[in-house]
């Protein structure tokens, strides 16, 4: 009881001085002029912050997962928006920015091609395995425990590929980049993926869809942070 008396007064001690702090920052910054224009984010770290769209989708993939195996009910409306984010953000924004603006260059230079086969060849399954669970995606999928089964399966699969995928990509790839790349041709990718997004997506394209992600785990529960921190 002791214990979790100090932890709510650590924590509350702590917002207070976070709160403090954004306030001083607030005042700092209304103080200066507001810049003129914002650079681009950088092509490589653009491309991890979309990683993290996908490691939140395989979250809610998870729980979908647990829903299908332990016959709880599945929302089928979650399923089919997080399938679709995953193919026209996913696979038609961000794997394609890769093949043609990563990959080929690391081909060209000679470096890392056995890794990008790979990781293109993955793009290609990801691809198939989204197909098969589109068109598991229905009510009647749903009903049926030998269906509900194999989309499971299947999600579980993605998943498995998709994490070590990212995880290679954000650790191997991203990081030799720069070296394959002049600092004038990075600087113009970084703008062509800024603009490629607005284009396709609106501004503030990737804040709406991470919106998006958000509203799937309300819808299952799974929204509040805090929950997953452990009990020590």
């Amino acid at each position: 009881m002791t214990d979790t008396l100090e932890l709510r007064e650590t924590r509350r001690k702590f917002l207070v001085r976070s709160g403090m702090l954004l306030a001083a920052a607030g005042l700092s910054a209304c103080s200066r002029e507001p810049e003129k224009e914002t650079k681009p984010i950088p092509a490589t770290e653009d491309l991890m912050r979309e990683h993290g769209v996908m490691r939140r989708i395989m979250l809610v993939y998870d729980d979908l997962v647990r829903r299908l195996t332990q016959g709880e009910e599945v929302p089928l409306q979650a399923l089919t928006e997080a399938n679709y984010i995953v193919r026209t953000y996913m696979q038609d924004h961000h794997e394609i920015n890769e093949q043609f603006q990563v990959f080929n260059r690391f081909s060209q230079a000679g470096k890392m091609v056995e890794l990008v086969a790979t990781l293109y060849q993955q793009h290609l399954a990801g691809r198939k395995l989204l197909d098969k669970i589109k068109i598991l995606s229905t009510e009647e999928t749903l009903k049926n425990p030998s269906e509900r089964s194999k989309m499971a399966e299947s999600l579980t699969t993605l998943n498995q590929l998709y994490r070590h995928h990212a995880a290679w990509e954000d650790t191997v790839l991203f990081p030799a980049f720069r070296p394959v790349i002049s600092p004038q041709d990075f600087a113009a990718l970084s703008e062509t993926f800024a603009k490629q997004e607005q284009k396709l997506f609106g501004r503030e394209g990737y804040e709406k869809i991470v919106g998006q992600v958000a509203d799937l785990e309300k819808m299952l529960g799974i929204h509040d942070l805090q929950h997953y921190t452990p009990k020590l």
